[in-house]
């Protein structure tokens, strides 16, 4: 596994399987927090750098969504150190294997349903910040897929809201996402936000991405 500090509060951790699967560490007062979890075989080396960064105890586990490569990690990652996961309200059905992801024909449980918490919400509806970073509801590739930015930063974690190749903005893959015409309106997020980066699970980052916005929606 390949880590990268990507920002004053940010890194990336990066294995190969066929394509890149990251997930990111952020680093707070309080120890540190884990976007998503990855692959199984990631769990060891996850906590093999947590410990070596020295920065504090692994807080919690905020999920991206809950497709396979995102969850493949939690369960032994809590046989080690029991810390909350989170994830939005409306993807938690699918990932507890009640509901089949849309465009799947059966129902698969990647996280057991009382492992997952959703995400806080202020009284205006909008989700709670969290370790320093802003979850914003962003459906397309999944229900209930989050991307979660770092405002302190200004970096977004996109997770499988886009793919990259070259440091270009590409969308996310089609066979995996539930409705791609969704996915697309959601990535108005970037320009709304505008972050200096943007980091996805299967790519590389993108740089000033806003800027990158007019061709994606022209591809």
């Amino acid at each position: 596994m390949k880590a990268t500090r990507i920002s004053e509060h940010i890194w990336s951790l990066k294995i190969w399987l066929l394509i890149p699967i990251h997930v990111w560490i952020i680093v707070d007062k309080d120890g540190v927090t884990l976007i998503d979890a990855g692959i199984s075989t990631m769990a060891k080396p996850i906590m093999n750098f947590i410990r070596k960064l020295d920065a504090g105890p692994l807080q919690s586990i905020l999920l991206t969504h809950g497709h396979s490569d995102h969850t493949g990690s939690i369960n032994k990652l809590l046989s080690k150190t029991k810390v909350p996961v989170y994830a939005h309200q409306k993807e938690i059905p699918y990932m507890a294997g009640n509901l089949p992801y849309p465009r799947r024909k059966k129902a698969v449980k990647t996280v057991a349903k009382d492992v997952v918490q959703p995400l806080g919400t202020n009284t205006d509806g909008s989700l709670k910040q969290i370790a320093g970073l802003t979850p914003y509801l962003t459906p397309g590739h999944s229900p209930g897929h989050v991307a979660y930015y770092h405002e302190l930063d200004q970096v977004l974690l996109a997770g499988d809201l886009f793919t990259s190749k070259k440091g270009k903005l590409r969308k996310p893959m089609a066979m995996f996402t539930a409705d791609m015409d969704e996915a697309i309106r959601s990535s108005a997020i970037v320009e709304q936000l505008n972050p200096i980066m943007l980091e996805v699970c299967h790519g590389n980052t993108v740089y000033d991405p806003a800027s990158q916005m007019k061709a994606y929606l022209s591809s």
